[in-house]
This record gives structure tokens, C-alpha cells and sequence, in this order.
């Protein structure tokens, strides 16, 4: 079982497609990168705009990190934020 995988964020953004193979990534796993490719964002602060939306769209049980230009996003079994 592998612990971490890796899906690219490219230019059509966060359609319904990206936020369904999100989730199924996490059936075998609990940490995700999600790459966000240069030509959706160029500046830090819309990547953090990116990484709330992908927030809010998948729920309470997750959590995130931003190093560069990558999101780790974490499975918790609880809810973790509010």
C-alpha cells in the first residue's frame, strides 16, 4: 500500500474530474501531492486560494501544506478543522 501519491493540477483549474480522482486516490492512501503547473498560478498567494478550494471541496477530514509549488493534502480520520 503505498503511503503518498502524486496528481497534477494543470490549466483547466479544479473542475468536478480533478476533485473525483482526488478522493479516490485516497481510498489506498492518506497523503496526497497535488503539482500545481505554472500555467494555472503564478504567484503564492492565488496558490492559496487553489489550496482552500481544494479544501473546501473535499471536507473536514483534510488538512494541507504548501511547499513551492506542491500541496500536501492529509486524511485524518477525524475531523480536523473547523
Amino acid at each position: 500500500m503505498p503511503k503518498m501519491r502524486e496528481i497534477q493540477l494543470g490549466k483547466n483549474g479544479i473542475t468536478d474530474n480533478f476533485v473525483g480522482s482526488l478522493k479516490t486516490q485516497f481510498i489506498d492512501c492518506s497523503n496526497v501531492k497535488v503539482a500545481v503547473l505554472p500555467s494555472l498560478c503564478r504567484d503564492k498567494k492565488e496558490l492559496k486560494k487553489i489550496e482552500q478550494e481544494i479544501l473546501d471541496k473535499l471536507g473536514k477530514n483534510f488538512t494541507s501544506s504548501t511547499i513551492g509549488y506542491k500541496i500536501n493534502i492529509k486524511k485524518w480520520r477525524r475531523n480536523k478543522r473547523e
